[in-house]
């Protein structure tokens, strides 16, 4: 949608939503991962290639108003058809704009048709079940959208670099292995092939924030009052640990990312940029399930013949 061609405003304005559909695909495309067989996140920047200026809020304000727009015709068929469901998990480290860009991409959605679910530390009763339990209960009904902040990948991003949380899960210890990552990627990649093959599909969006962004953004909460309340010293905490998030990050793209259910990993550094990555990549999918309203038998048809026919001659 946004890329090296020089788009404006007013393009945006003028596009079709046929036209739009497609550059947002053919954009999309670059940050898909599809088959993570080779996945490196090296190979994948935390800013655009292109260098923006002020002179482009406009445009990028239109495109994302056109994507809204797009992404609201698309939910609205989903909802009628009834037989698609679309789940959009987000994960980042802290600061990456996961927040805004759930706000700001879904803002035109139809609520009834669209849930948010936040995943923090599980509960007690939680803990007594399967680490995927929690976000089954919140899976997306057919028709409709369901977007996860942060998700089951957390028990192999944090938990993998805290195995001290490991330890509290109540697991049998002889199944707390060396293994245990890897047959958790394997459990989390054969439930969303069963998900896909059940009519849920699956994207996942990995916010690629920079450490010194994210370091400015930190800054910019401590230092501005109004956003005091958004820091936490457990951010500086988990910061130290960036490390090892990338390597598990990188595990867990690999391991995971698949056709049917990719990752995105989205240059994060330009909020306004990864917002529209965002929009472009919820589109594609949905442009994938070949979405249709439903089609009316004859004798149905007739039936709205006779319903009309009765209210003309009120």
């Amino acid at each position: 949608m946004i890329g090296e061609e020089n788009l404006t405003a007013k393009t945006f304005k003028k596009m079709s939503d046929e036209e739009l559909i497609k550059r947002a695909k053919k954009f999309s495309k670059r940050y898909c991962v599809g088959n993570g067989k080779d996945f490196k996140l090296k190979n994948f920047s935390s800013s655009p290639k292109k260098t923006f200026g002020p002179e482009d809020k406009s445009t990028f304000k239109e495109a994302l108003e056109q994507g809204i727009d797009a992404l609201a015709e698309l939910q609205e068929v989903l909802y009628a058809q009834d037989k698609w469901s679309l789940l959009v998990i987000f994960q980042a480290m802290d600061a990456a704009g996961k927040d805004g860009a759930i706000k700001h991409v879904l803002s035109g959605v139809n609520p009834q048709g669209c849930h948010v679910n936040s995943f923090k530390a599980p509960s007690a009763e939680e803990l007594d079940h399967d680490f995927l339990w929690r976000c089954i209960t919140k899976l997306p009904e057919r028709g409709k959208i369901g977007i996860f902040n942060r998700s089951y990948y957390e028990e192999v991003l944090v938990v993998r670099v805290h195995e001290g949380i490991l330890r509290n899960q109540k697991l049998p210890q002889k199944l707390v292995t060396k293994k245990i990552w890897e047959q958790r990627l394997e459990d989390i990649h054969n439930f969303e092939k069963y998900l896909h093959r059940n009519g849920t599909k699956v994207i996942k969006i990995f916010l690629n924030v920079s450490k010194e962004e994210q370091k400015s953004r930190f800054l910019e909460r401590i230092e501005e009052p109004d956003k005091n309340w958004k820091f936490s010293s457990s951010d500086i905490k988990e910061r130290g640990y960036w490390d090892q998030y990338m390597k598990a990050y990188e595990d867990a793209i690999r391991k995971t990312s698949t056709k049917d259910s990719p990752w995105y990993v989205i240059p994060a550094d330009n909020k306004p940029y990864a917002r529209i990555a965002v929009a472009s990549a919820i589109i594609h999918a949905l442009d994938e399930m070949d979405l249709a309203f439903p089609q009316l038998s004859a004798e149905e048809q007739a039936k709205l013949q006779e319903m009309k026919q009765l209210l003309t001659e009120e």
